[in-house]
């Protein structure tokens, strides 16, 4: 096993433990709104304490990127620790059980290392840049669908910027008339995930944050799909619009949404 993800594997997993645990006694989980529709917890502080403290014990010079925290400079800048302690944090406040924790580690601006684990159903899945992905030892390989016909499409409403809801509920108008139907479960982790394992064929979202998909992106490239922006370009790091899915699915996507998409969403 790569040193370094067998470090984020453990990392996940003991943060994934302290999660379930604190979901067993919701009376102790203190909210606070971060911005608007912009929830964050003791919980979420917590477990990012914790993954840095075990990334820390192995590699202290490693620079780290968290949601919560933002960038906590290393004297190692190259290799870079991209953290979402609990992604999907809403449906952890709500008591939905549909959650993870997103690990990636980047080395000169490329995703080497990716894990993302749901600790209530004990899932790890993982991927190693020219390794393939896995999910709990297993090899995945992403859907073959040739088009979007009979495809389940995943996607999150973008309810921190809603001055793209009219052209994001047009896309979803458009691509409701192509596809079978669609899932939006609130966790864009494990959203890129499913697109690894192919539980859902293709996947898009508006304003997503590094640590959002870092880990995702990695999973989906290795279980043989293609991760772009809206225009098939790679400005998803920047922007955080992000088409995932195999290529043909992607293509189509991208061919359906073009026509529909604002100005401000093609950058």
């Amino acid at each position: 096993m790569h040193p370094m993800l067998n470090i984020a594997v453990r990392a996940a997993r003991k943060a994934g433990n302290l999660i379930a645990k604190n979901y067993e006694t919701p009376d102790a989980v203190e909210v606070n709104q971060k911005g608007s529709n912009d929830f964050m917890t003791n919980v979420d502080r917590d477990v990012e304490r914790l993954i840095i403290e075990v990334i820390r014990k192995s590699y202290p010079h490693h620079s780290i990127v968290t949601e919560e925290s933002g960038e906590l400079a290393g004297e190692d800048q190259d290799i870079q620790w991209v953290i979402d302690p609990l992604d999907g944090t809403t449906n952890f406040i709500k008591r939905l059980p549909h959650f993870s924790v997103s690990i990636a580690v980047r080395i000169k601006g490329r995703t080497e290392v990716a894990v993302v684990y749901d600790p209530m159903r004990n899932e790890l899945f993982t991927a190693v840049r020219g390794q393939g992905a896995q999910l709990n030892g297993y090899r995945l390989r992403g859907n073959i669908a040739r088009d979007l016909d009979g495809t389940i499409l995943a996607t999150g409403f973008p309810f921190k910027t809603k001055q793209h809801a009219p052209a994001f509920i047009n896309v979803v108008a458009k691509l409701f008339t192509q596809c079978a139907d669609f899932r939006r479960t609130g966790c864009a982790a494990l959203d890129l995930a499913y697109v690894a394992a192919g539980r859902v064929d293709g996947y898009f979202e508006i304003g997503l944050k590094p640590w959002d998909f870092a880990a995702g992106e990695l999973l989906v490239r290795e279980a043989g799909g293609l991760v772009t922006d809206f225009t098939g370009g790679h400005g998803y790091m920047h922007s955080g619009n992000l088409v995932a899915g195999n290529p043909r699915v992607v293509k189509s996507l991208l061919f359906s949404m073009r026509d529909e998409l604002s100005e401000a969403l093609k950058r």
